[in-house]
C-alpha cells in the first residue's frame, strides 16, 4: 500500500501530538501546584507560551518527519537511520517532562535535556542529507531547547 506525502505528514502529526499530550499530563498538576513555588529567572516565560510553541514545534517536527519518511523508497536505509534517531528524540523530549514536572528532579531533567539535544541535532544533520527542507524544520526546535536547557539549569541552580 503506497501512503502518500500529506498522509505521511498526518499520521507523523498525530505521533508528535499525542506525545506532546501524554507530556502534558504529568505537566499540568506540576505547573497548578508545585513550578509556582520554585525559584524562577528572571527570563523565565509566561505560563500561557508554552503551549502554543509547543504544538508549533509539533507541527514542524511532524511536517519534517513526514518529508523525510516520503522518500523511503529512495533512500531507504537513511530514512529508516534518520527516523529511528526522530523517535529517539522524541522519546526522550516526552520523558523530559515527567523528570522535570513528575519527579520534580531538575538537576536530572538538566542532564537529560542535554542528551535531548544532542538527539535533535543529530536528527537535524540526517534529516538535512535526507530533505533540507525537513532539516531547516528543525532549528526552531533546537533552537527552543537550547533555551529550554538554560532555563532547566538556572532553575535548578537557583533551587539547588
Amino acid at each position: 500500500m503506497k501512503i502518500n506525502k500529506i498522509t505521511k505528514i498526518v499520521i507523523a502529526l498525530a505521533i508528535c501530538l499525542m506525545v506532546g499530550y501524554s507530556a502534558s499530563i504529568v505537566t499540568r498538576p506540576s505547573v497548578e501546584t508545585w513550578y509556582p513555588t520554585i525559584a524562577k529567572p528572571v527570563f523565565n516565560p509566561p505560563n500561557w507560551i508554552f503551549m502554543p510553541v509547543w504544538t508549533l514545534l509539533y507541527i514542524l517536527m511532524a511536517v519534517a518527519a513526514g518529508l523525510v519518511w516520503d522518500k523511503i523508497k529512495e533512500q531507504n536505509q537513511e530514512v529508516k537511520v534518520a527516523l529511528g534517531f526522530f523517535l529517539i528524540q522524541l522519546t526522550l523530549n516526552a520523558i523530559w517532562s515527567y523528570i522535570f514536572f513528575g519527579l520534580k528532579n531538575p538537576m536530572l531533567a538538566l542532564i537529560e535535556i542535554v542528551l535531548l539535544w544532542l538527539m535533535i541535532y543529530e536528527t537535524y544533520l540526517k534529516f538535512s542529507k535526507i530533505n533540507k527542507t525537513a532539516g531547516y524544520l528543525l532549528i526552531p526546535y533546537m533552537a527552543w531547547v537550547a533555551f529550554a536547557g538554560i532555563l532547566n539549569a538556572s532553575i535548578w541552580w537557583l533551587n539547588r
